[in-house]
């Protein structure tokens, strides 16, 4: 291996202000909660020694205000990645809850009869080649600094599988990418050579949780 060392930060929003609980998918409109906007602040202060010279997200408004303290913090504008966005998914808008959500309605199941494409939604195969360009960019970009990308949480998890080579059909509740978590990809020149993962507002979802439990106790 040769080159110099770039590193390129996969950023999952912070938590969104969505008191009706649904899937909102790519619907515009929802931005970040009050915690959502105190995730982005940490992330921003935990990344603010590093050399961030390229700052991306996903077009919708969730991803762009995760960005924005990072991209201040930095001195540099936020660059709109299409390829960054949402995964597609055919029940956006409605309630996707255990026993009284969508997946509760049997004129639904069909859509679930493939979990490899999703059935559901976008494929995961194209979800990976999107994701893969907008990292490629980046790369590019950031050429022996860093950058930071906002994104969701299955792109960044479907990115990270394909990156390792590993099968992307998975397990939902197994994937490693929390809400304002970092998921990096670490080169040496252009060979991807490891990728890291940390969760810089884990501290903000520990005291949310705690609070959630005192209210309803």
């Amino acid at each position: 291996m040769s080159g110099s060392k770039t590193i390129v930060h996969l950023l999952r929003h912070g938590e969104v202000h969505n008191p009706d609980g649904i899937l909102y998918g790519r619907i515009a409109g929802f931005g970040l909660s009050d915690l959502g906007r105190e995730m982005a602040l940490a992330v921003a202060e935990e990344l603010s020694g590093r050399d961030i010279v390229h700052v991306g997200a996903s077009p919708l408004q969730r991803a762009q205000e995760t960005a924005e303290p990072i991209a201040a913090s930095h001195q540099t504008d936020t660059v709109t990645y299409d390829g960054l966005i949402e995964a597609g998914n055919s029940f956006e808008g409605k309630r996707i809850g255990v026993g009284d959500g969508a997946l509760r309605h049997p004129r639904y199941w069909w859509r679930l009869r493939d979990p490899f494409k999703p059935s559901w939604g976008e494929a995961y195969l194209d979800i990976a080649r999107r994701m893969t360009v907008a990292v490629e960019a980046a790369r590019v970009a950031a050429e022996s600094c860093e950058a930071v990308l906002v994104s969701h949480q299955l792109p960044i998890w479907i990115a990270r599988r394909f990156a390792e080579r590993r099968r992307l059909w998975h397990d939902p509740r197994n994937r490693e990418c929390s809400l304002a978590s970092l998921t990096s990809f670490v080169y040496e020149g252009a060979e991807l050579v490891r990728v890291e993962y940390s969760e810089p507002a884990a501290h903000l979802l520990l005291k949310s949780e705690a609070a959630r439990r005192a209210k309803g106790a």
